[in-house]
């Protein structure tokens, strides 16, 4: 099973893709997608209800709920059932995975799935698997890039662009008829 986190705000293709990418290279038989109700990395703009209704919009073919732990460790000691889980990420955060609280104890837990771009430097990666107690507990998977991050989506929607080729169909449904993120909503008669 694969369990992928994130503040999701909002999901966008590429979380979508990564999901894909990861069931498929990695033979995930189901998914859990986890939002993070308040990451302890990041500032969100919408509350966890909106971006668990999003989630769920984004990713229709898998389990999503909402999780009020801050740190990813914590969250798996309170979920014995996803132990030996693969937990999906990107090179990005695996490159800041050692600056994690208890890190090792996180790979104690579950396997980290970890996708990397076409032409991502392995330099990169390559100090943090040397310094795990267990580097055999992370599996790498390629990935074609999506190059959008959801602060740059935010951006764009606050400025009332039009961002509906980088979500899904059903995400920016969403988005739209509710106004998110300082667009205008919409209604069946505008």
């Amino acid at each position: 099973m694969g369990l992928f986190g994130g503040a999701f705000d909002p999901p966008h293709n590429g979380h979508v893709a990564l999901l894909a990418r990861a069931r498929a290279a990695l033979g995930l038989e189901g998914a859990v997608v986890i939002v993070a109700a308040v990451p302890g990395h990041k500032e969100v703009s919408t509350s966890a209800e909106t971006r668990l209704e999003l989630a769920r919009a984004a990713f229709p073919d898998a389990e999503v709920v909402l999780d009020d732990h801050p740190r990813t460790v914590d969250m798996l000691r309170d979920h014995p059932e996803w132990e030996g889980a693969v937990f999906l990420l990107g090179a990005d955060e695996f490159a800041s995975f050692l600056g994690w609280k208890e890190p090792g104890e996180v790979l104690r837990l579950v396997t980290l799935g970890v996708a990397t771009r076409p032409g991502f430097s392995r330099e990169v990666l390559d100090p943090v698997l040397t310094r795990l107690e267990q580097p055999e507990r992370v599996e790498f998977f390629e990935l074609e890039p999506h190059p959008i991050a959801s602060s740059e989506l935010r951006g764009r929607l606050d400025r009332g662009e039009d961002v509906s080729d980088l979500v899904p169909p059903a995400v920016w449904d969403l988005i739209a008829r509710g106004g998110l993120y300082g667009l205008p909503g919409y209604t069946e008669s505008n």
